[in-house]
């Protein structure tokens, strides 16, 4: 059945669309938000603490620290693991860090890691991903490969100073990104998939590849290359009190990926793109892969930035058990709520609740679409169970809730509950989309009672 209802102004009402007589589907393999907070718990380490200028680091914005951190994550490995400490002061970095298991890295309130914009300095290539795809390129600034018990942590500043230099390549990357992707669905092998040198795809400034036992806190980021932080097959992952002021291109805050078991709270997103972006791969490579996100909690955070919690497009592996809860947008959003896939992902999207969001004006309030950028075919992605409680939005300049599907593959199972949006251009459009439930929503502003004729 195709629904579509545009330019509707005032609605309250408890209304069940169903087409086919066909009731909402159960809800399968659903562990709990409790069952999920009950397994994610922070790392912790031995009381081991070294200093980083011991190692030869200075903080004076010109001595090179890059050999320092590299000596003091050997020296932690050695002890059996512990905390670098990085005291106030600013520390240039010509080349990333890379973690070992069992390490914290502590960085002291007034601590500002400041990284080099030398591409030359994250050679060689490291195994990474780009936009859902597994290949070899520069090195994340940050970056922890197969550890486990790793955590960032302070109040310090990590700064990737990108504006001027590694966002620039953005308008170059096209045919790197378009390769990328014909090596995915033609299923080159990653070892042959070598971009790096003479490339143009930018490195992510944060990312943890298959870890698990992973926490960053408190500490603030700023001027990043590409997406801030990249949890890329992690499980047990807590990601809270982060400051976002990243303001370049493709600058999502936090993006879970073929991952579980992952919480993420008390954020101020300050983002020039995804606020929390929840992926699981690209097309063929990710339907291979087979291994979804799901389990993961967001909860009591700022949004602010393009768009607020997103799931997709690159989400191949599909998407289960998200609960988004008690988020409160700070500033502009072009979309509150957006979850986006289109016909090249296949997989599945469901089980995914909001509870408790309040958004101020922003283009979109809650946007489903199966068909993103309007491109792809043959793997429509099958959306259901989707859940939305307790929303509250001042105005959508655009559509309070749009939900588009496709044909042989329609939306469904969506539910609004207790859904205010105080104005909106347009209500509703709703296209092959089937079993959509409302109940006490209102668009538009509030009707009374039915006038009397005098």
């Amino acid at each position: 059945m195709r629904i579509r209802l545009v330019h509707l102004l005032i609605m309250k009402l408890s209304i069940l669309f169903v087409a086919c007589n066909q009731l909402p589907e159960p809800i399968n393999q659903l562990d709990t938000r409790e069952t999920i907070l009950s397994r994610i718990v922070p790392p912790t380490f031995p009381e081991v603490d070294l200093l980083i200028t011991v190692f030869g680091a200075v903080g004076n914005g010109i001595t090179n620290c890059k050999p320092a951190f590299d000596k003091a994550m050997m020296a932690l490995a050695q002890a059996g693991g512990g905390r670098i400490i990085v005291p106030q002061g600013i520390y240039n970095m010509e080349g990333p860090v890379h973690f070992l298991s069992n390490t914290e890295l502590h960085l002291s309130e007034g601590a500002h890691l400041k990284f080099s914009s030398n591409p030359m300095h994250y050679l060689p290539v490291v195994s990474t991903s780009w936009e859902g795809t597994l290949l070899h390129n520069y090195s994340p600034f940050i970056y922890a490969f197969q550890c486990e018990n790793i955590a960032i942590t302070g109040k310090g500043q990590i700064d990737g100073s990108a504006a001027h230099t590694w966002q620039q390549w953005r308008d170059r990357q096209i045919t790197d990104q378009l390769l990328s992707r014909q090596m995915n669905n033609e299923q080159v092998p990653i070892e042959q998939r070598v971009f790096g040198e003479e490339h143009y795809l930018r490195p992510h400034f944060i990312q943890f590849y298959e870890c698990k036992n992973i926490l960053v806190e408190d500490v603030k980021i700023i001027d990043s290359p590409f997406w801030c932080i990249h949890l890329l097959m992690c499980t047990n992952a807590t990601v809270r009190g982060v400051r976002f002021d990243a303001q370049n291109k493709n600058n999502d805050g936090v993006n879970p990926e073929y991952s579980q078991d992952v919480l993420i709270e008390n954020i101020e997103f300050n983002n020039a793109d995804d606020n929390v972006a929840i992926k699981a791969g690209r097309d063929l490579e990710g339907r291979t892969i087979g291994k979804s996100s799901k389990n993961i909690v967001v909860r009591n955070c700022k949004l602010r930035g393009l768009h607020g919690i997103v799931i997709g497009s690159e989400m191949a592996a599909g998407v289960h058990n998200v609960y988004v809860d008690s988020c409160e947008a700070s500033g502009y959003l072009k979309r509150g709520l957006y979850i986006k896939s289109n016909p090249d992902r296949g997989g599945t999207i469901s089980n995914i609740f909001f509870r408790n969001i309040k958004l101020d004006t922003v283009e979109d309030c809650f946007f489903i679409t199966s068909f993103y950028h309007q491109e792809g075919k043959g793997h429509v992605t099958n959306i259901y169970n989707i859940f939305a409680e307790n929303i509250y939005c001042r105005e959508a300049t655009a559509a309070g809730i749009v939900i588009h599907g496709f044909p042989e593959q329609k939306v469904h199972n969506i539910h609004f509950t207790n859904v205010t949006i105080e104005k909106a251009r347009i209500a509703f459009d709703l296209q092959d989309a089937k079993n959509i439930i409302l109940e006490d929503v209102s668009i538009g502003g509030q009707a009374g009672p039915p006038s009397w004729v005098k």
